[in-house]
């Protein structure tokens, strides 16, 4: 079977950050819940070019992650990276701002591949992406930390 990865609605989005409490306990891993939502707009930082990101996996390995990202591979458990580590420090006062601060990211993401068309920011594991791969990288991300706290 096939996966469903998220759509990338943000209204749906929001509506689903939205059901978690700051007790929200997740299915796996460490992260907190406002954890989870900090890193999440983390990523979306990256893929505007706000958080730029040096390459972590050697050149020759670009093509094959791509083609996994472009797959219906779902995205490891458990799995850590040096850019999103689940003991760093939380940003905001409580989860709602965290929200907030989620759906201001994605409406600088649009704006941002709206303005520069044709540009693409570094991933440390996938390489340079385009639009259209950080929208497949979103859904599947979001997809992965939604499941992680059962928002979906």
């Amino acid at each position: 079977m096939t996966p469903a990865f998220l759509e990338l609605d943000i209204t749906l989005l929001v509506s689903k950050l939205d059901e978690l409490t700051p007790n929200s306990q997740p299915i796996w891993g460490g992260m907190s819940a406002q954890r989870m939502v900090e890193h999440l707009s983390d990523s979306i930082k990256i893929s505007s070019g706000k958080w730029k990101q040096e390459l972590e996996i050697p050149e020759e390995k670009i093509t094959k992650m791509q083609e996994i990202l472009a797959s219906d591979k779902e995205m490891p458990k458990n799995f850590e990276v040096p850019f999103a580590k689940k003991d760093t420090p939380l940003r905001h006062e409580e989860l709602a701002l965290a929200i907030d601060e989620f759906l201001l990211e994605w409406i600088d993401f649009e704006e941002y591949f709206s303005e520069h068309p044709n540009t693409t920011e570094i991933h440390p594991y996938y390489g340079p992406l385009n639009y259209d791969q950080w929208l497949r990288l979103h859904s599947k991300h979001f997809t992965h930390h939604f499941q992680q706290f059962g928002l979906i």
